[in-house]
């Protein structure tokens, strides 16, 4: 066979032997091939973000992940993780203590978020002060359990009121999320516990006033709100992996804190959330993106304590023992690796300025709250 001739074939069956690889799974779009598949689960959230922008922005897939969105709800998040039939979320940390001393088989892997839960009180009330409310009718959205209930209780306890149902010292009344400011403006309750961005519209319609703010206050402005959580069986048989997707969403979190514009923006467009690119983003500017590991061990520790002390958790709970129960440590995850982390240029103006809270209700223009499906409204 002539040189020519050969080399020809070579080339040839190169080719074809490319074809074959491709067909088998062999890509050249920038995955790695042979990627570990995952199952990310969500909800549909504003503050779950970092969630969405991993799976756009090719997080994931740095990671050598190959990711499956699966959409779910609360109650389905949790059992999903416990059960492994999902791998990884991130989630509200109150939301997930006492299903983990009850035995949920999950494990808490770092911290993704700050604040987003507020108490407040009606705007022309007499009332002050959270130790103004002993005594009084307390509206919070859907059921006892829920995430602005749990805040709002630990601030009571925190002030010396007695949260629980059978003490009687406060009154919980359960409404629709939706309903929240009409029961404030009706009379029905004496102060409401939320979630933004329902609170921020109560507040710019005139309805309530802040009377505690996880955002703002101490000691809740430092603790994290949300953290990332795989299930117990990833950690236990793929710790390597589970590493790797809390490395994704650590990084899209840093993301989203230096272009939260972008980030809302994405969410709308690419239909994770049911709202206009404003009003997301402005959802998203009142939490601060700021991923960590020794935090959010500190965290999870602190808000055992609290939930304790508030009746939420058995006195028989030990908080260290619930604390290094939670956490998993990875190889790879820790402070110093997300600080040394370096976001690309920034897009869409970065973070928004925050509006007042009227020029933010008017944003909604005639939306019914039942729209405002905020970081954490159920």
């Amino acid at each position: 066979m002539k040189e020519g001739s050969w080399q020809a074939g070579v080339l040839c069956w190169l080719a074809i032997a490319c074809v074959i690889l491709s067909a088998c799974g062999c890509r050249n779009d920038g995955k790695t091939s042979g990627a570990t598949r995952i199952k990310v689960a969500y909800i549909g959230l504003t503050c779950e973000a970092p969630i969405f922008v991993a799976y756009e922005n090719g997080y994931f897939a740095e990671e050598g992940l190959e990711p499956e969105m699966v959409k779910t709800d609360w109650d389905g998040l949790r059992e999903g993780l416990g059960l492994g039939r999902f791998d990884a979320n991130h989630t509200l940390l109150m939301y997930l203590l006492k299903p983990i001393e009850q035995g949920l088989d999950v494990k808490i892997t770092g911290g993704v978020h700050t604040g987003c839960l507020r108490l407040h009180v009606a705007n022309n009330s007499a009332l002050r002060s959270v130790k103004d409310l002993k005594g009084k009718k307390i509206g919070v959205p859907t059921h006892l359990g829920s995430p602005p209930h749990l805040f709002a209780a630990r601030v009571l306890a925190a002030n010396g009121i007695d949260p629980r149902v059978d003490k009687k010292d406060v009154t919980w009344v359960t409404f629709p999320g939706d309903l929240l400011g009409k029961a404030i403006e009706d009379g029905r309750v004496d102060a409401v516990a939320t979630s933004d961005p329902i609170g921020t519209l109560l507040v710019g319609m005139g309805l309530v006033r802040t009377v505690a703010d996880q955002a703002e206050d101490e000691p809740y402005r430092d603790e994290y709100c949300c953290v990332s959580v795989v299930s117990g069986k990833l950690a236990r048989e793929n710790p390597e992996t589970a590493a790797k997707v809390t490395r994704a969403i650590f990084k899209a979190a840093k993301w989203v804190e230096e272009n939260t514009n972008a980030a809302a923006r994405m969410a709308v467009e690419k239909k994770y959330i049911a709202a206009s690119p404003e009003l997301n983003a402005q959802a998203l500017v009142k939490l601060r993106y700021v991923p960590g590991v020794d935090k959010c061990r500190k965290s999870i520790h602190e808000v055992a304590k609290e939930m304790i002390a508030a009746g939420l958790l058995p006195e028989s709970c030990n908080a260290d023992q619930l604390a290094m129960r939670s956490w998993q440590h990875l190889d790879g995850v820790t402070d110093a690796w997300v600080q040394s982390l370096k976001m690309p240029e920034r897009q869409m103006g970065a973070r928004p300025a925050r509006l007042e809270p009227a020029a933010f209700a008017a944003l909604w223009n005639g939306r019914c709250l039942c729209c405002a499906r905020g970081c954490c409204l159920d």
